[in-house]
């Protein structure tokens, strides 16, 4: 699961829709509220990407393969208390109901933190998820080449940067 930068102010626009509409939420100001959730998912953005670099710099020093990539990742993250993955959905969710707490721009909190919590999960994973729509899309249009070929590699690559391109996916 990814979290595209280009995502970020839907998400946002999403929670805070949807925690109206329910009566989750009592906002002063919609557009505020939404940039403290923006704000959330950057800070995400920010610290997994800083991790990427520590995990790098790691292996480096360290000589190990780039085949232990994923074990040293998810060593760092868990001593920056930091979610991957799943985890990473929940993390963002707490985040987001600390910054309630404490923003100016939500008047007042009607439902319990769990329910909420589900229904921002719920919300992140759609968005979320976007990667299993562009395989299934790119493996469509290159359905006519041997899967595993050199030739299927480069054509993946090439269609998926075309279809991020396209919808503004760019990390």
């Amino acid at each position: 699961m990814k979290l595209y930068k280009a995502r970020i102010p839907t998400i946002a626009n999403d929670i805070i829709t949807q925690l109206r509409k329910d009566g989750d939420i009592e906002v002063t100001n919609g557009e505020e509220a939404e940039k403290d959730i923006q704000s959330v998912l950057a800070e995400y953005l920010r610290l997994d990407r800083l991790i990427v670099e520590k995990t790098k710099d790691q292996l480096e020093q360290r000589g190990l393969s780039h085949g232990m990539f994923g074990r040293v990742r998810r060593s760092i993250a868990e001593k920056m208390d930091f979610g991957l993955g799943e985890e990473g959905i929940t993390w963002i969710c707490n985040q987001v109901l600390e910054t309630f707490m404490q923003s100016s721009f939500i008047e007042e909190i009607f439902a319990a933190d769990i329910e909420m919590r589900r229904k921002m999960a719920g919300i992140l994973k759609r968005h979320m998820m976007v990667d299993d729509e562009l395989d299934e899309e790119v493996r469509l249009r290159i359905k006519n080449l041997q899967e595993g070929s050199n030739h299927w590699d480069v054509e993946y690559a090439k269609v998926l940067e075309q279809i991020k391109r396209k919808r503004g996916l760019e990390r």
